[in-house]
């Protein structure tokens, strides 16, 4: 098995033992993004929707960075901590994707995310 380490400056440099992205043949695996900005590591603060759109961007950043885009996400999983901020996650989430493409999904809320973020996600991408 050949494995493609995937790593680009416009997205958040790991802040742990793993990589932004593994490319296996066409499928790209993503690690969890959280809404750090790439350009000075600090977390987005603000909204909610603030805060998943900036971990959108992270993700956005990666697949371009492997020749995809959203539309090439195939599944993709959410981690909440208050399951209350569904409706505005959802809402910026859904802005990346057309409807007819969404990929897979499951929504989880946990009581604990690195850096005690609201909202970490994590996406699969087939070429």
């Amino acid at each position: 098995m050949e494995k493609k380490i995937i790593h680009t400056k416009n997205a958040p440099a790991p802040i742990g033992p793993y990589n932004q992205a593994i490319l296996i043949k066409d499928t790209l695996y993503v690690s969890g993004q959280i809404a750090l900005d790439p350009a000075n590591m600090n977390l987005v603060q603000g909204s909610i929707q603030q805060e998943t759109t900036q971990v959108m961007e992270n993700l956005k950043a990666i697949l371009t960075e492997a020749g995809m885009t959203f539309e090439n996400v195939v599944k993709s999983t959410i981690f909440i901590k208050d399951m209350h901020q569904f409706a505005e996650i959802n809402a910026a989430y859904g802005a990346y994707f057309t409807p007819a493409l969404a990929p897979a999904r499951e929504t989880v809320e946990v009581s604990r995310l690195p850096k005690f973020v609201n909202v970490e996600i994590s996406v699969i991408a087939v070429k």
